[in-house]
């Protein structure tokens, strides 16, 4: 069993050798590793590998089967679970204040304090009290003490919420708000470490953006799971893996994770390759001279050397589904349009005018905050949702497919994996087929006849998606089709869809799939939409650019021009610069770093002409050569628009930097 140790060292927390299995199943073993003051630490691997449990031992709600876990002297954790069952009838402001309990405590302990100073101690009493006294009041501004409700509502506006929201009982908000709830909670205690548990789930993507900025910038440590890997790339610096109950850690986030793995796996590959060929020399001279006399002392020699090799193991790979979308039939131009839709649920109207045209080939992501209408507007376009006015109408041959989050409740609980796949089946279909789909799906051998009552979410989500797959169609529409998969299973998805030659609708929260296959943006808010074509980076650039609050106007505002009464809220107002500065900035560049891409690229193609036009062989052919000039025409033509969008945003960001840099001065200077 473990237990804990209270020490003064450099590291925050140290895991020392720890085991932990359920029945026969051993979920990880000597697991050592230590976590430090400013550590960004995830922790990574496929679905039940023991991720949360070991989130629960070092938190010290789960206990090991060997090891010891050593903290630090003082050490205050925060711990968001991934379900929370929090049925509180406190409003939100009060449930999530209540965490800051603590601030009473070290209030009245200050006041005593405070009180035994004025009673004119001796000198030994007085420099202890007055060490404890500071102690105290850097604790109590840690824990937001002088305006904790101040605070949590700037965590709880962060997180997503309208301050209308804060004085409704906690009883009104679905559970993913209540999440939300409980990881305001968390932050608002602001723990020396944080354990987070997919703290993203049930973010949307504005609120995961500015929950980025928060981690980032956070004072502790933190150790954290999570599926989405654009969060991993932009918060990690080390990632823990668990793979077959070993541990590894990784320097860096995690793509540098992913490129060492490889390099490690090819390198294991490598040796195990020169030790087998070594063996089986070693073995062919064994076997060749085993009964020669003059060899025995040589053969047993061999014998004794080939026992004592450290055989070298490649780790088998976890299995990962494997599957591609069959080719889609034909369809016409236009998928389809929608005209003067109009959508209510009662009183509230989501949709009063709504208007919008798909057609063949468009890749689109629907995005806005939770609540928005996006789900609504994904149910209509796949015809699942009635709707109070206005037409729908497809397209020519249009035939669709819909994966919806809800579908994992749709399926028959009483089903076999193999039966439920046989319902979405077109008639005839034989059972060697579905099993071959279910296989690409991690369902093999006997598990075809699990029933669905006993699948866990990613099996019930990777079994609804193989349902997708028995009729072919041209128009697929996906509600969060990533939800309970694993990263290697997110990857294999994305390949899929990036493959796949029909048209495609979708919502999802994972950046790594928007950016990937994403052709069209549409932002939906307030039941209007916005339809903005190209990627999810440029969807990002142009909408900052039409935010109605201009960087320039935050900067310049009068609150930099106050008083600045003291140093915390120097820092709180320079973090709010900062996160202001980043939030224009970070689309802007990724903007110019594609436009620099896509400028090399064209510069190449112009210079591979212009060599050709330089080799006599080229004027062969007449027509060759007139649509060759052509082409070169064009490319140059989309050099110059490259070049002068690059100018133009490259002057934009660096006079965003400017006033960026201007306003951080005139805060620094006491807003002089």
């Amino acid at each position: 069993m473990s237990g804990f140790a209270v020490y003064n060292s450099p590291n925050m927390l140290s895991l020392n050798n720890l085991s932990k299995s359920y029945a026969q199943r051993v979920l990880f073993s000597h697991v050592t590793f230590n976590i430090d003051v400013r550590d960004r630490m995830a922790l990574l691997g496929a679905n039940g590998s023991g991720k949360s449990t070991l989130l629960g031992i070092v938190a010290g709600e789960v206990s090991s089967d060997e090891g010891s876990i050593t903290r630090r002297k003082g050490l205050t954790v925060g711990y968001l679970k991934q379900e929370s069952c929090n049925s509180s009838q406190q409003c939100l402001l009060s449930e999530v204040t209540s965490a800051a309990a603590t601030v009473n405590t070290l209030e009245h302990r200050i006041g005593i304090v405070q009180d035994a100073l004025s009673g004119n101690p001796d000198a030994d009493t007085q420099a202890q009290l007055m060490v404890e006294l500071g102690d105290l009041q850097h604790r109590f501004e840690a824990a937001h003490g002088y305006n904790v409700e101040q605070e949590a509502g700037v965590i709880l506006c962060g997180l997503g919420f309208r301050e209308s929201d804060f004085d409704r009982p906690m009883s009104d908000f679905s559970g993913g708000w209540r999440m939300r709830a409980e990881l305001a909670k968390i932050l608002l205690q602001n723990p020396d470490l944080l354990l987070l548990d997919e703290p993203t789930n049930h973010l949307d993507l504005e609120t995961q953006i500015w929950f980025e900025e928060y981690v980032k910038a956070y004072q502790g440590a933190v150790l954290l799971t999570s599926h989405d890997r654009a969060f991993l790339n932009r918060v990690v610096n080390r990632v823990l893996a668990l793979d077959h109950s070993k541990l590894s850690v990784y320097t860096g986030n995690y793509d540098d994770y992913v490129e060492a793995r490889q390099q490690e796996m090819e390198i294991l590959e490598a040796t195990a390759r020169r030790q087998s060929l070594k063996i089986g020399q070693e073995e062919h001279f064994i076997n060749r001279f085993r009964y020669k006399a003059t060899k025995a002392s040589q053969v047993q020699s061999r014998i004794k050397k080939l026992d004592k090799i450290k055989r070298v193991e490649v780790p088998r790979l976890a299995r990962k589904i494997s599957f591609h979308f069959p080719p889609p039939p034909h369809s016409g131009t236009d998928i389809i349009m929608l005209s003067h839709v109009q959508k209510s649920y009662g009183e509230n109207v989501v949709y009063g005018d709504l208007n919008l045209q798909l057609r063949r080939g468009d890749r689109v992501a629907i995005v806005g905050p939770n609540g928005a209408g996006k789900t609504t507007l994904l149910k209509i376009l796949a015809g699942v949702l009635p709707f109070d006015g206005g037409e729908r109408k497809l397209g020519h041959a249009v035939t669709h497919a819909y994966y919806a989050q809800h579908q994992l409740e749709l399926l028959e609980p009483n089903n076999t994996v193999l039966a439920e796949l046989r319902t979405a089946a077109p008639s005839g279909i034989e059972d060697m087929a579905l099993r071959t789909i279910l296989g690409g799906f991690l369902f093999s051998g006997d598990d075809v006849f699990k029933q669905v009552s006993v699948l866990s979410g990613g099996e019930k989500a990777r079994l609804a998606l193989a349902k997708m797959l028995t009729q072919p169609a041209n128009f697929l529409l996906m509600d969060e089709p990533t939800n309970h998969l694993d990263i290697a299973s997110r990857e294999m998805l994305s390949d899929a869809l990036e493959a796949y030659s029909g048209t495609l609708c979708f919502i999802t929260h994972d950046r790594t799939l928007i950016r990937q296959i994403a052709t069209t943006i549409i932002d939906v808010n307030g039941g209007q939409i916005s339809v903005f074509p190209g990627d999810y980076d440029t969807y990002q650039y142009h909408k900052e650019m039409l935010a109605e609050e201009s960087f320039q106007a935050v900067s310049s505002a009068p609150q930099l021009t106050a008083s600045v009464s003291n140093s915390r809220q120097k820092r709180a107002m320079s973090g709010e610069l900062r996160n202001d500065y980043y939030a224009k900035s970070t689309p802007l560049n990724k903007r110019i770093e594609k436009l620099e891409a896509d400028l090399a690229n064209v510069e190449a193609e112009i210079k591979y002409m212009e060599d050709c036009f330089a080799r006599p062989e080229h004027y062969e052919d007449s027509q060759e050569v007139v649509g060759s000039i052509e082409h070169h025409r064009e490319l140059k033509a989309r050099a110059g628009e490259l070049t002068a969008e690059w100018e133009k945003l490259a002057t934009e960001a660096e006079s965003l930097r400017e006033a960026f840099e201007t306003a951080l001065n005139r805060l620094d200077s006491g807003g002089q």
